[in-house]
């Protein structure tokens, strides 16, 4: 049995490496696409917030050059759709303010007047900046999709797509080149004419608080200094039949942001015409900006309830503005981020999740390694309780015919010494001669019991015994025991008492029968000679429709761990009684057999005092 369990032990490992391996890499699978799935639909949150950043730029780009300027422009006269946008300015090359707020129809309100004041604020400040050099946004901060997103390391999408050309498409948020737009000599007349009125009318502190942006002595400075910039003097478009210019070229650039202070960003576009750079756009609040964000594309999400959420603004690498939501995100397995395509290029998304939702493959992968391990065990515990039963049974039959051997060998022996002395003549009375034959008698029955059980134990192995049943009352069976095992009984001492209260006859096999309560009643005998009280009942009841047929004996009884395997083949209890009593232990075993043949079924109890006893049911 240790060589059975070590090889058990080691197949077991030789298992277990190659499993543990493939469920080790299950979970990491599981884990990659979890993460993945995660990545993805946070891909498309921050797709959604690009989208609606884009779509605002894309309606200032469609604005007509002179819709910032002219406060006869009453799509912008009002007060901004979005809550963010603080209003909508110019500011002229020389750096003087134009806005079309300014004779709105609630020009008058506190609101408004608060709304031109910041106004004029931004656009002082934003003159410092165009003479500090600090009006532009670093270039290091163009590129929008980091490397890491580019590999795609869960490997999730690109499986799928291919998805080069998406990221390159949303490197920048509108249009990416400058474009060329005709315009009209009103157009062009109508802001030079307005640029003038207001630098005539007003003193230089009103036109931005710092006054004209200082210009050098050459009269063509500036145009110079923006060209420069990117910039090519503009040309007229289209001469008429006269000879007379029709129309303008005016270079659009595209939109970009620059940081006014902490709390105000202003997001304009170039225009270059007749030499002249304009810069027309909006300024709005990034608290509001942020906060707007999370509120339309993210508080209302299922993923906000385990996924944390952070906007950021930066400002020449200084973070500047930041707004959280959602769950808390103390030890995240999954950091997502997403730096906004210009104009919105200091915009930095922040999605990170300590706790992802389960994969529906998890559940079914558990339940299949919960079954697998079941159905291993249960396995393995199979084949070592099988090796284990072959092992006692080989076991079992290597006693048994140690035990047959004795057994045939203890008989033989006794018939051959009384015939020697009988021979011999050492039987000089008829009284000693007689009792010599009945002891020959006594071990010839017991020598051909004993081989009869074991060519009825060999018939019943291969299926060779069927039954004859026939109804009776059980006496003749009876009367039959005794008259067979009454020299045995006296010969040791015992008393056989039959109490029987059957009242109708019911089938059973008479041979049958018979070689039952033979073996169960040399059984009492031979385990009980060393009992005080030497005593062996049959009894025969009725009950519920059955019938019982009981053998009780006043011996030693049966070790309590052994009853259920007293009836197995070649099975004898280890104990010192049980050696002491010799046999086979195919008794038993026939018992059993016997009984399941003739349609019924035994069982062995303890009596409440000494003794056991043995119950058929029929």
């Amino acid at each position: 049995m240790k060589s059975l369990r070590r090889l058990i032990l080691i197949f077991a490992i030789g298992l277990a490496l190659p499993l543990g391996y493939l469920v080790v890499q299950s979970y990491r699978s599981l884990e990659a696409e979890e993460a993945a799935t995660l990545g993805f639909f946070a891909e498309a949150l921050f797709d959604e917030m690009q989208e609606s950043a884009a779509a605002v730029i894309r309606r200032e780009e469609s604005r007509p050059i002179d819709a910032y300027a002219d406060p006869a422009a009453t799509a912008l006269s009002g007060l901004p759709v979005e809550d963010y946008i603080r209003g909508y300015f110019q500011n002229n090359p020389d750096g003087s303010f134009q806005t079309p707020h300014r004779n709105a129809p609630r020009a008058g309100s506190q609101e408004q007047a608060l709304r031109l004041a910041e106004l004029e604020e931004a656009n002082r400040l934003f003159n410092r900046k165009r003479a500090e050099g600090t009006d532009r946004i670093r270039p290091e901060v163009i590129d929008t999709v980091p490397d890491e997103k580019r590999k795609d390391p869960a490997g999730f999408a690109g499986r799928y797509l291919d998805m080069s050309r998406s990221q390159r498409s949303k490197s920048y948020l509108g249009e990416k080149d400058n474009r060329l737009e005709t315009v009209t000599p009103g157009q062009a007349s109508s802001l030079a004419s307005i640029e003038k009125k207001q630098a005539a009318a007003m003193p230089p502190a009103a036109a931005g608080g710092t006054g004209p942006v200082p210009r050098p002595a050459d009269a063509q400075a500036p145009a110079a200094q923006e060209t420069a910039a990117g910039a090519a003097p503009s040309r007229p478009a289209e001469l008429s039949r006269e000879g007379e210019v029709q129309g303008y070229q005016a270079e659009v650039a595209p939109f970009q942001s620059v940081f006014i202070d902490d709390g105000l960003v202003f997001t304009f576009r170039r225009i270059l015409i007749d030499g002249r750079m304009y810069r027309q756009g909006f300024v709005f609040q990034l608290d509001a900006f942020l906060a707007g964000l999370i509120r339309s594309h993210f508080t209302a999400q299922p993923m906000a309830r385990f996924t944390h959420l952070r906007l950021r603004a930066v400002d020449q690498g200084r973070e500047v503005r930041a707004v959280e939501a959602g769950g808390v995100a103390d030890r995240p397995r999954v950091v997502l981020n997403r730096t906004f395509p210009p104009p919105f290029a200091f915009l930095r998304a922040t999605l990170s999740c300590d706790r992802v939702p389960p994969s529906t493959g998890r559940s079914t992968l558990n339940l299949a390694l919960w079954a697998l391990a079941g159905v291993i065990s249960l396995g393995l515990l199979a084949i070592y309780h099988s090796a284990k039963k072959v092992v006692d049974f080989s076991e079992r039959q290597t006693r048994f015919v140690s035990s047959v051997t004795h057994e045939l060998k203890t008989p033989l022996t006794n018939i051959r010494m009384y015939i020697e002395m009988l021979e011999q003549g050492m039987a000089r009375d008829p009284e000693r001669e007689q009792e010599y034959f009945r002891i020959l008698q006594s071990e010839g029955a017991r020598l051909s019991r004993l081989i009869e059980n074991v060519l009825e134990l060999s018939k019943l192995e291969k299926k060779r015994r069927e039954p004859n049943l026939r109804p009776g009352r059980f006496d003749d069976v009876l009367a039959e025991v005794k008259t067979l095992m009454q020299a045995s009984l006296n010969q040791e001492g015992f008393v056989l008492k039959v109490d029987s209260r059957l009242t109708r006859p019911f089938r059973y096999d008479r041979e049958i029968m018979v070689q039952v309560l033979i073996n169960l009643i040399e059984n009492s005998v031979k385990f009980g000679k060393g009992s005080g009280t030497k005593a062996i009942t049959v009894r025969l009841r009725e009950r519920g429709g059955r019938v019982m047929v009981e053998v009780s004996d006043t011996g030693p009884g049966i070790p309590r761990q052994d009853l259920n395997k007293v009836f197995n083949d070649f099975y004898r209890a280890d104990n010192a009684v049980a050696r002491a009593a010799g046999g086979t232990g195919i008794g038993l075993a026939l018992v059993k057999r016997f009984v399941a043949l003739s349609g019924g079924k035994v069982s062995a109890v303890n009596n409440d005092g000494p003794g056991c006893t043995i119950r058929i049911e029929f």
